[in-house]
C-alpha cells in the first residue's frame, strides 16, 4: 500500500510550483478561479499517488470526494466557524465561498486525470504485453 512513486511526486511539485505562480500572477476571472480549481485536484491525486499504490479510480474518486466536501463546508463559512476569518492561510486554502463552478473545475480536472491514467500505459503493461509481442514476431 505504501510506495513511493518518484513520478508522480515530481509532477505534484510541478503542480504545486504551477498553483504559487496563478495564486501569485493571475488575478483574472477564469485562470487563477477555475484552472487553479482543476489543477488543484490533480495536484491532490498525484501527491496521494506519490505514496500510496491505490488504484485510479479509488484515488481520483476520493480526492473528488474531498474536494466536495471542503466546497460544501465554504457554504457553511468554516474558515469563520473556526475562528481562522483573519488567517490568510487558511482563507487560500480551505477558500471562502462556494461556487458550483468550482464543482464543476473538480469534475472536470479529476475527468482529466482518469483520461489520462487510462490511455497512458503503464510500465507493466509496456514491459510485459510488448515484449511477448515482439517474441512472437520472432517465431512467425
Amino acid at each position: 500500500m505504501l510506495s513511493f512513486k518518484l513520478n508522480y511526486f515530481i509532477a505534484s511539485n510541478l503542480l504545486f510550483l504551477t498553483e504559487v505562480c496563478i495564486a501569485v500572477f493571475a488575478h483574472d476571472q477564469i485562470i487563477g478561479p477555475y484552472f487553479g480549481d482543476l489543477l488543484v485536484v490533480i495536484l491532490l491525486y498525484c501527491l496521494v499517488k506519490s505514496f500510496l499504490d491505490l488504484p485510479a479510480t479509488i484515488t481520483a474518486l476520493t480526492v473528488l470526494l474531498f474536494s466536495y466536501m471542503l466546497e460544501t463546508l465554504q457554504y457553511f463559512n468554516i474558515v469563520q466557524l473556526l475562528g481562522l476569518g483573519n488567517s490568510g492561510i487558511a482563507n487560500i486554502i480551505i477558500g471562502n465561498y462556494f461556487a458550483w463552478l468550482d464543482i464543476l473545475a473538480y469534475t472536470l480536472g479529476i475527468i482529466l486525470v482518469l483520461a489520462i491514467e487510462n490511455l497512458w500505459p503503464s510500465k507493466k503493461y509496456n514491459h510485459g504485453e510488448i515484449r511477448n509481442t515482439e517474441r512472437v514476431r520472432y517465431f512467425i
